[in-house]
């Protein structure tokens, strides 16, 4: 049984959609963010300012391939999980990815307040910032998706009745 990753921008709701599935699922509810943090002893901000982002992308690459080992899993992936070309592979090999596609205007409502806590927004224009890198990333997150699932203006519960309707069309028995 494959695992399912989640992967969008920062704010798409990966990891609020991700907790609920995979209790609505009975599947194991893994935080790669979380993962990342635990394995390093360091909150992600801090691996950005002080070894930066190659490092960062290092140990996330690490951290998915542990965690695609797992057995009926939801992972939630960070936002830049799909810049890597052997995580892209990893992930289309070892688990159904489901890509939780969010307008920029929206994921600037949910995150745009939190730079700080966000490296890559802690900008003098994070919206400007936000709608640069979904450009730059859609075709990854498009490129890797089994499916694609809209966030923008929904619930979680209405996100994840589509999720399992996309998956049960992909022939997940759940």
């Amino acid at each position: 049984m494959k695992n399912i990753a989640l992967v969008g921008f920062m704010g798409s709701g990966k990891s609020t959609v991700g907790q609920t599935l995979s209790r609505k699922i009975g599947y194991l509810f893994i935080d790669l963010d979380g993962r990342i943090e635990e394995k390093t002893g360091r909150p992600i901000p801090e691996i950005f300012k002080e070894d930066g982002e190659d490092t960062f992308r290092r140990v996330e690459a690490v951290v998915l391939k542990d965690a695609l080992a797992a057995k009926k899993a939801v992972i939630s992936c960070g936002g830049g999980v799909v810049l890597r070309e052997e995580n892209r592979d990893a992930l289309k090999q070892k688990a159904i990815v489901v890509y939780l596609k969010t307008e920029p205007d929206e994921l600037f409502a949910r995150v745009g307040a939190t730079g700080s806590m966000r490296p890559l927004l802690n900008v003098e224009d994070p919206r400007a910032e936000i709608k640069r890198l979904v450009k730059e990333r859609e075709p990854l997150y498009q490129g890797v998706a089994d499916a694609i699932v809209s966030t923008t203006g929904r619930s979680v519960n209405s996100i994840i009745e589509a999720i399992i309707k996309e998956l049960k069309a992909k022939g997940l028995k759940m």
